[in-house]
């Protein structure tokens, strides 16, 4: 964005505990309206003010990474505030607004409408900026990537729990496997992953345990049994209830027998994973990351986009893209899937290659990467195997 006029603003507003542009441009957290207005200090005014409870402005003094602290009182309209919390901080933002000066003000794509309604109400016009909160929140800082980093190694540790206890089970006659003489199903491993992660100061949303052929719906989140030889997909993705930040990460795992075609499958995507984590580097698009895995898994023989209604059932092929941003939220910009936009130092990645079949189910892997100017660091650790 460019610099701000004298008469020009910057505002945002929402609840930071759920907008994640909002706090990461304030690093603070509530669970009440907040607004923050940045206006050019030519003007006399504070940079950046963020408006909040009152009895929310100690403990926003000595965290958020803003000028000033202030409450809807302290810019109440000649015709006062609203008894609801929205509306009188909204009045607020607009007061503060008007005492500065600004006759413009730039809003990010998450504005609530009631912020901008009561703005325009007062003479200020107001237009949004589709990139605000999106193309800075890209490039993450050493602080961020310390958390995602963090984030993933607990990720990992889980991934290996659930892997290990999979490929360590016992199998019963009809294959079923069991988990201290119970049936180890989807749904006990994702109790124990809850758990794991509660413990460690995590929220887990719904794990990915799939199973055989319901592995072949790439989000399908499994149920029931699990059964010797066929593949297990493991993807978790927890977040840190201090720092926000997620982790993400996919291993496939086999108890027993591992047939000829799952090791093909397997190998493919190991294949596919790192071309597509070879050709990732700053400059480079992320359409062209897509395509780099893609035409691995074509060498090695396989398809690429969802099944037809006639196609057989012996199809196999990647039905997705490569991977996404990732940071406050699981999803983030850029995508490296077609028509994904140029990679910038600092974006932090999935690269999740998989193969899917009805018959069979799936296989995936999945790491995370921090572009460079020349290439990307991989922040994963945890093996690949199918075995455990």
């Amino acid at each position: 964005m460019d610099e701000l006029k004298a008469n020009e603003a910057v505002i945002m507003a929402g609840i930071p505990a759920a907008n994640a542009s909002l706090f990461r441009k304030i690093r603070f957290s509530v669970g009440d309206p907040v607004a923050l207005v940045e206006t050019n200090p030519s003007n006399g005014a504070a940079a950046s003010t963020l408006i909040l409870r009152d009895i929310e402005m100690e403990r926003a003094g000595e965290s958020a990474a803003v000028d000033r602290v202030a409450c809807p009182a302290d810019f109440a309209p000649t015709d006062g505030l609203s008894g609801d919390r929205e509306t009188a901080t909204a009045q607020a933002a607009a007061e503060c607004l008007r005492r500065a000066g600004v006759t413009r003000v730039i809003a990010d794509r998450t504005l609530p409408l009631i912020f901008a309604e009561i703005i325009r109400a007062s003479g200020i016009e107001v237009a949004c900026d589709m990139e605000l909160g999106v193309t800075d929140r890209r490039s993450k800082d050493a602080q961020e990537i310390a958390f995602l980093r963090e984030a993933q190694g607990v990720t990992e540790d889980a991934i290996r729990m659930v892997c290990e206890c999979v490929s360590n089970a016992d199998a019963d006659g009809t294959g079923q496997l069991l988990h201290e003489d119970a049936p180890l199903t989807s749904e006990r491993l994702r109790a124990m992953i809850d758990i794991w992660f509660i413990e460690r100061g995590y929220s887990n949303p719904w794990s990915i345990i799939a199973g055989g052929p319901e592995g072949a719906d790439c989000h399908n989140a499994g149920s029931g049994i699990l059964y010797t030889g066929q593949p297990v997909i493991v993807d978790i993705f927890p977040s840190n209830n201090k720092t926000r930040y997620n982790g993400d990460c996919t291993r496939t795992v086999v108890h027993g027998e591992i047939s000829d075609t799952i090791r093909d499958m397997h190998a493919a995507v190991q294949k596919a994973k790192t071309a597509g984590i070879g050709a990732i580097r700053a400059g480079v698009t992320g359409e062209a990351v897509h395509v780099a895995t893609k035409q691995a898994l074509a060498d090695e023989g396989y398809a690429f986009g969802l099944p037809e209604a006639d196609t057989p059932e012996t199809y196999c092929a990647m039905t997705h893209g490569t991977g996404h941003g990732v940071g406050l939220e699981l999803h983030e910009p850029p995508l490296l899937d077609m028509k994904g936009p140029e990679l910038v130092v600092g974006d932090v990645l999935t690269v999740e290659p998989g193969l899917y079949s009805k018959v069979i189910g799936g296989v995936r892997l999945e790491d995370m990467v921090v572009v460079t100017a020349d290439g990307c660091e991989n922040l994963n650790r945890l093996p690949e195997d199918l075995t455990w």
